[in-house]
């Protein structure tokens, strides 16, 4: 025992080394081990000796730059003060110099006021730097106090009091930097330098207060066992929160874990002013919004735990779905009740821990779909293209689809249940949208839309192949507000009812550009196909029959109507605000200005503004040439039989006893009636006025030409006779307007010239363009008009 040495009086101890000892030896066993305590302390007594003289040599490097600072300072206001002694003693003289004199003196002054500027410019670097190292170093020195290994392991207190003082200590430099980079822009060297030795104390302080939030976490009974989440009733509900961690600690407890809260709360605000101001005048939304890191500690031990049991689910999702909306929603209350008063006391602005937790969740089940689930579905359906046979995979597909935009949408009612409203920013709605799994993979959107688009003309095949689909109407207004009576077949309400089912899906998607993307890969090929439908229908009546026949005919009316009526309903859906959104960016253009569209032409300038744009104005074309050729169709066989009537030109120089309408042409009345009643019993109202229309337009030229300018002879009882007939014919169309001979302008107007009698007839040949406007001829040139009256005979 001569190696023990006997310890001082204890009046020569001091109070925290006898309460020291007292600590550490208070048992015999402690005793025993004495020698190597004492090893230990001499160990630690070095490694603080050595530590004592780094700050020493520190401290000397800094005294020694302060005072070379300050030998400078000193240096350049001796010469001020010299400055300003030869200054007083300068006297402007009197006489001729005074003025050159006085020049001198004021450039004297301007510089010697540039140089006390650029003293007092240097006092002011000199301080702020000398401030800004003290003040780093006090950060230096607390994480390295928190690093040291017998502070962690005897006192976790002191351990966060040193955490919050390095904050604090942050935040005050963390105000100098902003200013000096409001005030002094060019001292970004002094910037970069603490930026630089910040960002590594920071890179220590972080991961040290999140492990030991975890720690806090852990013997919280974080995360809670996810065999109480087995029931969804409500009883089973109320007991979990019950047993809820968060909801029954302790209050010394509850006092640490709001402390270590506030403290990452804190350190993550200063993390984001930092981040603000070093990338001022940049795009800052994207890097400045990131989640609590608060909530993805609580997050993060739930999902591991919760993928240990998604493993055994790959083939039954609905199971995931299922346990992470529980966890999402028996969870979800404490975060309003208990962190959201946190949050708001540390002063974090715009963030809503309800809000956090169901997007940190969602992000957690979207990270696991992109790396297990999708993966495995698409390898499924790979081996089924080999195979060539695609249904099991592909209905698994749209199973998983429509599990998750279920899902999605019970969490849209959930962060909606608290007042939070949801608006149209693609931000938001990516963080509490599963379907945001598609964000970073446009393939996979692709594969979706080529799915669900075989899946929706795969069902509208059959219906295309019943003719009872085109024969039956649609029986009221189903898919559209429109009170027109469209005569649509039932075929287009199918079309219309999967697009509205594709338009449905679709609306879950969290990005317009996706949103957008989706609906051109599966939506308008849906419409394409309707076109390319309607169009066969029509080719094939047109090419059997030339469209003589009144089947034919029905035929393409049936097609023209169906194409009317969705045609509406695609302008109606257009006026949408979730399809005005859809404004086409850059990337779109491009895509589709490479490709030509199924029409064989590429897509016109104009056709940017909403997406169904060229659908609409392709189903525009379709109806108006085909009302046209129904048009022309009938006005050939209106010519056909008034041949002998339009030929026959000696009938105008008699009357024809006994008839009122000349023989020659009733039997082309009676076919125009004929015709015209079929097209308008089964054609739509607005389409069948572009018919008659049309064929008004075509007769009259057809009588224009072929009989008041052809050189006829016109006699008294010849103009009575064709006053007659135009009368029999205005007659057929005033069914369907109240002015017939309004549509009727040159043949009316030709009538009106050979009614005049011969005086105004001399009148009307000397008075050129004016006689006939002031006369209320305004469609007829001044030569047709001569050439009429040429033919007018007055003589019995």
């Amino acid at each position: 025992m001569e190696w023990l040495q006997t310890l001082p009086p204890p009046s020569h101890l001091s109070p925290s080394a006898l309460s020291f000892l007292d600590h550490r030896l208070h048992t015999q066993l402690a005793l025993a081990e004495a020698p190597t305590f004492v090893a230990e302390l001499q160990t630690q007594c070095s490694e603080l000796d050595r530590s004592l003289d780094e700050l020493t040599r520190l401290l000397g490097a800094g005294l020694a730059a302060y005072t070379s600072f300050s030998g400078e300072i000193h240096g350049l206001f001796g010469d001020v003060t010299e400055r300003l002694i030869a200054l007083s003693s300068t006297v402007v003289p009197d006489g001729g110099r005074g003025e050159e004199d006085g020049k001198g003196f004021r450039e004297e002054l301007a510089t010697l006021a540039k140089e006390v500027a650029r003293l007092e410019t240097v006092r002011v670097y000199a301080e702020t730097a000398l401030k800004l190292d003290t003040l780093v170093g006090d950060i230096e020195d607390a994480v390295s106090f928190t690093m040291s290994k017998n502070i962690r392991k005897h006192s976790s207190q002191n351990s966060q009091e040193m955490h919050m003082l390095a904050i604090k200590t942050l935040k005050t430099t963390e105000g100098i930097l902003t200013s000096i980079t409001k005030a002094h822009p060019q001292w970004k060297h002094l910037v970069s330098a603490v930026d630089h030795r910040v960002d590594r104390a920071l890179a220590i302080l972080r991961p040290q207060a999140i492990a030991e939030h975890r720690a806090l976490l852990a013997s919280l009974g974080w995360p809670p066992p996810l065999f109480a989440l087995n029931s969804l009733d409500s009883d089973a509900r109320t007991a979990n929160q019950v047993a809820n961690p968060l909801l029954t600690m302790q209050v010394d407890l509850k006092v640490q874990y709001s402390e270590n809260f506030l403290a990452l709360c804190n350190l993550q605000e200063l993390q984001r002013q930092r981040k603000a101001r070093q990338l001022e005048g940049h795009d800052r939304e994207v890097a400045l919004r990131q989640s609590l890191w608060v909530i993805e500690e609580l997050v993060n031990p739930l999902s591991l735990a919760s993928q240990r049991h998604f493993s055994k689910w790959v083939d039954k999702p609905e199971f995931i779905f299922t346990l992470v909306y529980k966890i999402t929603r028996d969870y979800v209350d404490s975060m309003d009740e208990l962190l959201q008063p946190l949050v708001d006391e540390a002063k974090l602005l715009g963030y809503s821990c309800r809000e956090e937790w169901i997007s940190a969740m969602v992000t957690s089940l979207t990270t696991y779909l992109a790396k297990e689930i999708f993966p495995s579905y698409i390898s499924q359906l790979d081996e089924e293209s080999v195979i060539g046979i695609q249904s099991s995979a592909r209905i698994s597909w749209l199973h998983l689809i429509d599990l998750t935009i279920a899902f999605d949408k019970r969490i849209k009612s959930l962060v909606e249940h608290s007042g939070i409203l949801l608006s149209f920013d693609d931000d938001i709605m990516q963080k509490i949208s599963s379907l945001s799994v598609f964000c970073d993979r446009p393939d996979w959107l692709d594969l979706w839309a080529e799915i669900e688009l075989g899946d929706a003309l795969g069902k509208l095949k059959p219906d295309i192949q019943d003719e009872n689909n085109w024969r039956k109407k649609v029986e009221g207004v189903v898919l559209s507000s429109y009170t027109d009576d469209h005569k649509s077949p039932l075929i287009s309400n199918a079309f219309l009812r999967h697009l509205a089912s594709v338009i449905d899906r679709c609306r879950s998607l969290p990005s317009v550009i996706l949103r957008s993307k989706f609906l051109r890969f599966a939506g308008v090929p849906i419409i394409r196909n309707f076109f390319d439908s309607i169009l066969i229908r029509c080719q094939e009546a047109e090419g059997l029959t030339a469209l003589t026949d009144d089947d034919a005919v029905i035929k393409v009316t049936i097609s023209v109507n169906a194409a009317h009526y969705f045609e509406s309903v695609l302008k109606e859906w257009s006026e949408d605000v979730f399809f005005l959104e859809m404004g086409m960016d850059e990337d779109d253009k491009t895509e589709l200005e490479s490709n030509s569209n199924s029409y064989g032409e590429l897509l016109p300038e104009s056709s940017r503004r909403v997406i169904f744009d060229d659908e609409i104005k392709k189903l525009e074309e379709f109806r108006t040439e085909w009302v046209e050729k129904i048009s022309l169709v009938i006005l050939r066989g209106f010519d056909s039989h008034s041949r002998d009537y339009v030929k026959n030109k000696r009938q105008w120089q008699k009357g024809e006893e006994g008839w009122t309408v000349s023989k020659t042409l009733i039997e082309a009345l009676d076919y125009l009636q004929s015709k015209m009643s079929v097209v308008e019993v089964s054609l739509n109202d607005r389409d069948f006025v572009g018919v008659w229309r049309s064929l008004a337009a075509g007769i009259d030229r057809l009588i224009f030409n072929g009989i008041l300018i052809s050189n006829v002879k016109f006699h008294n009882s010849g103009v009575e006779r064709f006053g007659s007939d135009l009368e029999v014919l205005f007659g057929v169309f005033g069914a369907w307007c109240l002015r017939p001979e309004g549509f009727f302008p040159k043949s009316s107007e030709g009538l009106k010239l050979l009614k005049m009698d011969e005086n105004r007839v001399q009148e009307c040949m000397g008075g050129g363009k004016r006689w006939l406007k002031e006369n209320g001829i305004r469609r007829l040139s001044v030569t047709e008009a001569e050439k009429i009256l040429k033919n007018r005979v007055f003589r019995s």
